[in-house]
């Protein structure tokens, strides 16, 4: 790596993802008799299913960077978080990243919800890659900031959705990440817990920690961002400043 690349955290290489859009049929002999003349418009339709989320993306982010993304529903803005995250591969293109990932999405999509809130404490964190004797140094911080210390041993299944999204916010934030991925700013659980989650999460974006942020705030995106990609239809159309939350607003209210 150059002397100029030293401070890179992320870099995004011509990346592709792909979505085949068609649903699987059951198979059988009969069909596969009575549909071997329909191969080559079988592979036409498969052609028609495939949606292409994102189209040859590429740039780099240094460390203290506060990357926005911006763009309409369908963008690609989300899919490329989870790509940079590691939750897909991408169809085409690499992504690299070093340092610590903090992914906030999809809170507490590895529950278990027939187990307590304790192991779950313990399943999301090592499914975060972090240890269990990092978890155990960790517990007690988790719990006090969750406000959940009397339904501990109560399985997931029981918890309202508030609840299930307080515990997960308080694991994926208990460590001071390198890398942090934002689809939007959440809120999460009651008035009082958004207040001190978003507090949370200011502080570590505003820290010095690298951030990719998404949002469909463009004025948001400008006040918490330095650097701003514009993503339609899974291509870049512009990267820049903050002057590019203006161009996307223009266009926006031109249509």
């Amino acid at each position: 790596m150059s002397e100029l690349e030293k401070d890179l955290m992320v870099e995004v290489d011509g990346v592709s993802m792909m979505f085949n859009l068609g649903i699987e049929k059951g198979f059988s002999i009969k069909q596969w008799f009575t549909e071997i003349g329909k191969r080559r418009q079988k592979r036409e339709e498969k052609k028609k299913n495939e949606f292409w989320a994102l189209r040859d993306v590429s740039f780099k982010i240094r460390k203290g960077q506060v990357y926005g993304f911006v763009g309409a529903n369908g963008a690609g803005k989300s899919t490329l978080l989870k790509i940079v995250a590691g939750v897909i591969k991408p169809t085409k293109g690499t992504v690299r990243t070093w340092g610590n990932i903090c992914p906030m999405i999809e809170l507490g999509a590895g529950f278990d919800p027939q187990l307590t809130a304790r192991e779950n404490i313990y399943l999301d964190g090592a499914i975060m890659g972090y240890s269990k004797e990092f978890i155990d140094s960790k517990f007690e911080e988790i719990v006090e900031f969750s406000e959940l210390r009397d339904f501990l041993d109560v399985p997931v299944q029981n918890f309202s959705s508030g609840m299930t999204a307080r515990l997960a916010f308080s694991i994926a934030t208990v460590v001071d990440p390198e890398i942090l991925i934002v689809d939007e700013i959440l809120s999460v659980g009651d008035i009082a817990f958004q207040e001190k989650s978003q507090k949370k999460m200011m502080s570590m974006i505003t820290g010095g920690t690298t951030v990719l942020f998404v949002s469909h705030s463009a004025e948001q995106v400008k006040r918490i961002c330095d650097r701003v990609v514009w993503l339609d239809h899974g291509k870049v159309v512009k990267e820049g400043g903050k002057e590019v939350c203006d161009e996307y607003f223009a266009f926006c209210t031109a249509k």
